[in-house]
């Protein structure tokens, strides 16, 4: 019997909206198949955002991670694509530059 393995994707593109994280997630899973929201983290009581608005959210598109963020208004949309990098360890990181 093959053993299950715990994947975790090592690079996540990393996406930043402003206030339209949420209704991003919801579009792009609805026109992909195979996808789904993962997570969502909610900004509560005298947090920077709206409370109960999305802070930030993970979401898969056929399978490939992505990572969104409510971080307002400082960045317009730019051709840019920041990246996440999972990393276990300081000498993970460190190999990741």
């Amino acid at each position: 019997m093959k053993k299950a393995q715990n994947h975790t994707q090592k690079i996540t593109p990393f996406l930043w909206f402003d206030g339209k994280a949420e209704e991003a997630m919801n579009f792009y899973t609805s026109i992909f198949k195979n996808s789904r929201i993962v997570s969502v983290t909610r900004y509560g009581e005298g947090a920077p955002g709206p409370k109960g608005s999305v802070m930030t959210g993970m979401f898969q598109l056929d399978g490939q991670e992505f990572r969104a963020l409510n971080g307002g208004p400082q960045f317009t949309f730019t051709e840019a694509i920041p990246f996440f990098v999972n990393c276990q360890t300081q000498p993970d990181a460190a190999r990741s530059r």
